[in-house]
């Protein structure tokens, strides 16, 4: 397969960007930074990216290879990814805000600080978790451009790392509502590429289907 062209590239990290969702993540990150010191919230911020940067790289590497090592087709999971994303992205678009859900239940563990709800699963979530394992197929996507999105993966982590460290000026910004209205376009953008993944899942099981057959 032809290296990442730059329109793929563009896709991918609009994806990435997409179910990761650094702007709704910041009334989480206000709700886990509450009663603790202001000069400590760049501490919460840096440890909930690398806890779920941590998560998000392992799904990378081996989230394929887990689903294979138990005879789970990609295809098929392209499908019930994109089924679940497809719901996710329902959610964001016509329910509750994502914030709001995750502050909900992060009110019954105040210890958790920023792994949960913060790193998982707002940063993690598993939209995210989904998205990284469809990103790097192997069957068709070379190790060049497996990294290439391990890279742009990477970049969005930095990206949300910034804007949870900018939180303040930033919710001065936008306030809450606005951080809603982001989510909520995010999850018009979101189905678009679960019905993708979808099609996709049924275009990868076809292919197989009709090399089993000989055709």
């Amino acid at each position: 397969m032809p290296a990442l062209d730059l329109a793929t590239v563009i896709r991918e990290l609009i994806i990435l960007f997409v179910v990761i969702d650094p702007i709704g993540t910041l009334p989480v990150f206000f709700f886990a930074t509450r009663d603790v010191p202001e000069h400590l919230h760049w501490r919460f911020a840096l440890r909930a990216v690398l806890v779920a940067g941590a998560v998000l790289f392992f799904f990378l590497i081996a989230g394929q290879l887990l689903l294979e090592g138990i005879g789970l087709r990609l295809g098929s999971f392209q499908i019930a990814g994109g089924v679940v994303l497809f719901l996710f992205a329902m959610t964001m678009v016509f329910g509750e805000a994502k914030p709001a859900r995750e502050i909900e239940e992060a009110e019954r563990d105040h210890m958790a600080g920023a792994v949960f709800p913060l790193a998982i699963p707002s940063i993690a979530s598993p939209g995210a978790m989904l998205a990284v394992v469809i990103l790097t197929d192997n069957h068709r996507n070379t190790l060049s451009d497996q990294a290439m999105t391990g890279v742009l993966l990477f970049l969005i982590l930095l990206a949300t790392l910034a804007i949870l460290l900018l939180a303040r000026p930033i919710k001065r910004l936008i306030g809450n509502t606005g951080a809603n209205i982001v989510s909520r376009v995010m999850g018009i953008i979101l189905a678009t590429v679960a019905v993708d993944s979808v099609m996709s899942g049924f275009e990868a099981l076809g292919v197989l289907e009709l090399q089993g057959a000989g055709i």
